[in-house]
């Protein structure tokens, strides 16, 4: 093993971040329980309450994940009738995806998980906001623009 350490699992940010990650997707699950849905479906009724109709690569680019990953996630979505896949009327392609009536009236019943996650979190406000930008300008820093075709921006 090197001297330096350097192969030392606590000394890898690539664990320090997943592990994070995984606590953080644990303290969700009983919230997302009441509301029926997995943790990556809320991060798809996310991106959807706030703009209804994107499309099946909007939110693959906005979450950081392939269609692959993203079909088998919203085809139960629409099973359970919260979302509808619709194929757009200018190019058959591409895939709209939409809010049913009862995926619209979950934002109600999810409304409260921010502050409830905040409470479980112990982090001042400001720090997690100082956190949470951190993070995002090394995801932004570390992705490449020029690859995809797309730029990825964080709404504010």
């Amino acid at each position: 093993m090197p001297m330096d350490g350097s192969l030392k699992l606590e000394n890898q940010l690539c664990f320090a971040v997943y592990a994070l990650s995984r606590e953080i997707t644990k303290m969700y699950r009983p919230f997302l329980e009441d509301l029926g849905l997995t943790y990556t479906q809320y991060l798809v009724m996310l991106c959807l309450w706030e703009e209804d109709g994107l499309t099946l690569k909007q939110v693959g680019t906005l979450l950081n994940l392939d269609s692959g990953t993203l079909t088998p996630v919203l085809k139960k979505m629409e099973k359970d009738g919260v979302i509808r896949r619709q194929r757009a009327l200018y190019d058959e392609r591409i895939l709209v995806l939409r809010l049913t009536e009862d995926g619209a009236q979950l934002v109600d019943r999810a409304a409260e998980i921010p502050a409830k996650m905040r409470c479980r979190i112990p982090l001042s406000e400001e720090r997690m906001a100082s956190l949470r930008e951190e993070l995002k300008d090394i995801l932004l820093s570390m992705r490449e623009p020029e690859a995809s075709g797309e730029k990825v921006t964080f709404k504010q």
